[in-house]
């Protein structure tokens, strides 16, 4: 009897699991989801693109390998944030503006990299590809919101949906819900793709996909926004504008303090005239007393000239001199008729934002830009921006800060019966105000809280609690708003909730990531024997 050699193990056809798509498709396919990315963003506000963009990133990295995975994750950052940031690249130069692409960028290589982990999971229990993407990508801008440096939540999916349906999933669980529902929305077109080639047995699970996504992204117009009190108060913003756009709008700051002065003293006498009804608060923008006015007599004066013209109190965006050479503080101080500043009701930036308010690694960052020297040392304030005026109490953000969850939701739970985001994009252009804006808007269905925008040079406008926005201002352009604001309202399941649905999500993530451990592994031992046989063949 003649002795043969065993045969070769063979694997079910059943588990053999096709490969990702070809590298050059994969390519192509995180071009088309970074442009997608982008183009759901203002000041394009295409907001059905976002879900296209996360499920095509989704396809690209199925089934690579983990380095690749990445790669393609990068490559669609790369795409998505070079433009969506250019705005930085205004007045600092090229190099900070494609630093600060490319950290961000990382942040979708490894979520391309996690999307590559997942792969053996997914093909396992395709069912689960909603939930994986939608874990994936809020875990991921969990940890974007905070690292490095306290993170840089710009980009975010919740800020490209101010004009869609799914804003109103805010009321619910915040900007995190909002990204999640986006997500699970891309996970669901990417579950459609895996089900192609595979006969008619697929047909109803893509069909269900399809379902999910629509659900997704439609259904959430069905979540009833939350109503604002019954009590009501007349707000006048002040949009005094610039002599000139750039960096060097703190050389012309008599100049912006005058404009904002003039707008204030018009506004008195249109209310003399009985043209307009008398606000019960003004609120002028970050930076509108670059000088400080605690310091500089003259300053102070002229704004208690518009304070006393006006007879009610004006929020004034100023910047404050510490005690220490260089240092100084944003802050958004109320002054009052007749008394001048109120110190009891002063809110410090608590967010300073760096390499622009403060610098650090400044001998590095010499390298990069020959601006840093302008950035000066901006102190951290250390308690929620809720100012009572005796009228109405304002939950005061300044600028970026309007990004960062935590901030906007201390001032809430701390008795703010409107939001007010004071701010200056005389440095950047209006696709920053706008893709601001839309941060606002969010923040309003959020918390239940009509809100208002105030910059120096535009946008500005009010926001109801639906996200909808009223009287907008013209972008480097003076003007003078006045508007009715209803006041307070029920706290909101997300203000209630607060961090918790980002934490959830992101245990889920990580749990999701142990998960596919034994699938990586299977994949493995399969790729072994592949190995094996291939070198018997030979």
């Amino acid at each position: 009897m003649t002795l043969q050699s065993p045969a070769p193990p063979v694997r079910a056809a059943a588990v053999v699991p096709a490969g990702p798509v070809r590298l050059p498709v994969a390519v192509l396919l995180s071009v088309l989801a970074g442009a997608a990315l982008l183009g759901s963003f203002p000041p394009y506000g295409w907001w059905w693109l976002a879900p296209v963009g996360v499920g095509l990133l989704a396809v690209a990295a199925h089934r690579r390998r983990l380095r690749s995975g990445a790669g393609v994750g990068m490559l669609a950052g790369l795409v998505f944030f070079l433009p969506l940031l250019a705005w930085t690249n205004l007045n600092t130069g090229w190099l900070p503006w494609v630093l600060l692409s490319v950290a961000q960028a990382a942040f979708l290589a490894l979520l391309g990299w996690a999307s590559a982990w997942c792969s053996p999971l997914l093909d396992r229990w395709p069912a689960w590809w909603p939930l994986v993407c939608g874990l994936l990508w809020t875990a991921q801008e969990a940890l974007r919101d905070r690292q490095p440096f306290g993170g840089f939540p710009w980009g975010r999916l919740a800020f490209s949906q101010a004009d869609g349906p799914v804003l109103r999933l805010a009321v619910l669980g915040g900007a995190p819900l909002v990204t999640f529902a986006v997500a699970a929305a891309g996970g669901a077109l990417a579950g459609v793709w895996w089900c192609r080639g595979r006969g008619w047995r697929r047909v109803p699970v893509a069909a269900g996909f399809v379902a999910v996504a629509a659900l997704a992204v439609v259904g959430p117009a069905a979540v009833p926004v939350a109503a604002a009190g019954s009590q009501r108060a007349t707000v006048a913003i002040v949009q005094g504008n610039v002599p000139r756009l750039g960096l060097d709008f703190n050389a012309q700051r008599r100049a912006v303090l005058d404009n904002h002065v003039r707008g204030t003293l018009q506004l008195a006498q249109q209310v003399a005239a009985g043209r307009v009804a008398r606000p019960d608060l003004v609120v002028w923008p970050e930076n509108s007393s670059d000088i400080d006015p605690l310091r500089n007599a003259d300053a102070g004066q002229q704004i208690t000239l518009a304070a006393q013209a006006i007879g009610v109190p004006i929020l004034v965006g100023a910047v404050l001199h510490g005690d220490v050479p260089g240092q100084i503080r944003n802050a958004g101080i109320l002054w009052r008729p007749g008394t001048g500043p109120d110190m009891d009701q002063l809110y410090v930036k608590r967010h300073p934002v760096p390499f622009a308010e403060f610098m650090p690694l400044r001998p590095v960052a010499r390298l990069v830009s020959d601006k840093v020297d302008l950035v000066k040392n901006m102190v951290a304030g250390r308690s929620p921006g809720v100012v009572r005026t005796g009228a109405v109490t304002v939950g005061d953000v300044i600028c970026f800060e309007v990004a960062y969850d935590p901030i906007v939701r201390d001032t809430v739970t701390g008795g703010a019966q409107i939001l007010a985001v004071q701010t200056n994009n005389a440095t950047f252009d209006v696709a920053e105000a706008r893709q601001q804006l839309a941060m606002v808007r969010l923040r309003a269905v959020e918390h239940g809280r009509q809100a208002l925008m105030i910059s120096t040079v535009g946008v500005s406008g009010f926001v109801d609690t639906a996200g909808g926005v009223h009287q907008p201002t013209g972008f480097n352009t003076a003007a003078v708003v006045v508007g009715e604001m209803r006041l307070g309202g029920p706290a909101t399941l997300a203000t209630r909730l607060g961090r918790w649905p980002e934490l959830a999500a992101s245990a889920a993530a990580l749990a999701v990531l142990v998960w596919a451990v034994p699938g990586r592994l299977r994949r493995r031992r399969a790729a072994a024997i592949d190995d094996s046989v291939a070198t018997e063949e030979r």
